[in-house]
């Protein structure tokens, strides 16, 4: 899987409480083995579909800005698609578009080289039927068949948390015999009007196939 990013803003998330509460969709996947002490999981994810921008050229901000309208309506047609609520219908450069609610998590890493942000799309789409962008910097992809190895915890998705966490992670790998087969990358689940204590964070690294 090609790198992809997280970015954790209060409009990502809006809807979760300071206690962690939320009401967005998170992307299905089934636990294949679970080491509770270390919070780690080897998990698999079927398929996802994920709409991008790229980062280098328009920044952090400037690539969530562009995937948030995205969402929010700047895509065309799809407006027979059962979506997850909320569903609105509005025109958007002159293409009836559909508000898509979100799914978490937003990825996220730092290889200037693969400088993508993407977000992952309501699981009953697929790449044939997923909305597509009326910005043509805004891109589709589907990820398939995607098994990762995944550490939780919780306070901020900080450099040193990230680090401290990706190191645990790659130790416990490494004694279990799994290959990675990717770079780490950082996830998030809640905005920040969560009080830290009860964020759900991850440092999740794809693996070789057995």
């Amino acid at each position: 899987m090609k790198s992809v990013f997280t970015l954790f803003t209060a409009a990502l998330l809006a809807g979760c409480s300071v206690v962690g509460q939320s009401h967005v969709e998170i992307a299905p996947y089934t636990q294949l083995q679970v080491d509770e002490s270390l919070g780690i999981d080897v998990r698999h994810y079927d398929a996802m579909v994920l709409v991008s921008a790229d980062m280098a050229a328009h920044g952090q901000n400037g690539a969530f800005r562009k995937l948030f309208r995205y969402i929010s309506g700047a895509n065309e047609g799809a407006r027979d698609i059962a979506m997850t609520a909320p569903v609105f219908m509005e025109a958007s450069n002159g293409h009836q578009g559909v508000s898509i609610a979100m799914t978490a998590p937003v990825f996220m890493t730092d290889t200037p080289e693969q400088a993508r942000m993407s977000f992952v799309m309501p699981a009953h789409f697929t790449l044939e039927t997923t909305p597509k962008p009326t910005d043509p910097s805004v891109t589709l992809s589907e990820v398939s068949d995607y098994r990762v190895a995944a550490i939780r915890f919780s306070g901020r998705l900080s450099d040193r948390n990230v680090a401290k966490q990706t190191a645990v992670l790659q130790k416990w790998l490494l004694e279990q015999g799994y290959q990675p087969a990717s770079a780490p990358l950082k996830a998030g689940y809640h905005g920040p009007m969560t009080l830290p204590m009860f964020r759900r964070n991850e440092v999740l690294i794809a693996l070789q196939a057995p």
